[in-house]
């Protein structure tokens, strides 16, 4: 037969296993891509996401673009964002020179990328094409994103798959399970050590 001891650490085992199954919920954000094209559009120019979820603007053409938040059109809480790093509109607007990458333009087969925290809605523009309608904006909401590029693998914005979540009642139950299993097995280390011999240690 099992001894005491081996029978107390496979319980004990299990019940680890099962604590540390139960109460997992971290999730990461979904990125969605917003594409920069020589029709001197973005492509989505509005997007829905949620609150952590990043989104990348892609430059899928040849002629150069810049991602420049209006600074009055964000929420007052959020970080100002721009390509080339810029912490202000009137700074991105002078700083920005075609071709330089470090004055913000996003040149052909290249990306920005920015994360959204703070809900609201943001306004933003190509600092090159904004007299020709090169503007889009985003909303960032607790109630989430459709995100998606079209094609239903959910990295752009449009219909992509929801990222799947785990119900409350699905963790109670793993951490009563958790709970019931340690309960048992410190019953069972007390009965094995004080209520008879089912085998001996060693």
């Amino acid at each position: 037969m099992r001894s005491r001891r081996e029978f107390l650490r496979a319980t004990t085992a299990a019940g680890v296993v099962v604590a540390a199954a139960g109460p997992s919920t971290a999730q990461e954000g979904r990125r969605h891509t917003v594409d920069m094209t020589d029709q001197l559009v973005f492509d989505p120019d509005s997007l829905t996401i949620s609150p952590g979820d990043t989104v990348v603007w892609e430059n899928v053409g040849a002629i150069g673009h810049s991602v420049t938040a209006y600074e009055e059109d964000i929420p007052a809480e959020a970080d100002y964002f721009a390509s080339g790093g810029f912490d202000s509109e009137g700074a991105a607007r002078s700083g920005y020179a075609v071709g330089d990458p470090e004055s913000g333009d996003v040149a052909g087969g290249q990306s920005f990328e920015h994360t959204f925290e703070v809900e609201g809605v943001y306004e933003y523009f190509c600092v090159p094409h904004e007299a020709v309608g090169m503007l889009a904006s985003l909303e960032v909401t607790a109630e989430g994103a459709g995100g998606g590029d079209g094609d239903g693998d959910g990295d752009g914005g449009g219909g992509g798959r929801p990222v799947p979540t785990v119900p409350d009642v699905a963790k109670s139950i793993a951490l009563a399970a958790a709970s019931t299993l340690l309960g048992v097995a410190t019953l069972a280390y007390v009965f094995l050590k004080y209520g008879g011999a089912y085998g001996e240690d060693g």
